[in-house]
């Protein structure tokens, strides 16, 4: 669950997450919305991705990124069930 937080912890990377509520997006794409390097939004990409909050898929050389909507479905589950303790 830590990495989770982790990949919650930053605004950009929850700008992202977002983003990616309305559809799936390549990394370019991704990159286009924001006025950052490559690098930073290829790391930002890569803690969410290591977090388990986006699946990823390829396309020939294309990265395509889309919402885990199943972690959210359990990280929700567990918060419910710790506030109710």
């Amino acid at each position: 669950m830590k990495d989770v937080w982790d990949g919650l912890a930053d605004p950009t990377r929850r700008e992202i997450l977002d983003l990616l509520k309305g559809r799936p997006y390549t990394a370019g794409e991704i990159a286009d919305q924001f006025e950052l390097s490559a690098a930073t939004v290829s790391h930002h990409l890569s803690v969410l991705r290591e977090s388990g909050l986006v699946l990823v898929r390829r396309r020939k050389q294309t990265i395509i990124y889309s919402l885990n909507t199943e972690i959210f479905r359990k990280l929700l589950l567990g918060i419910s069930e710790f506030a109710n303790g």
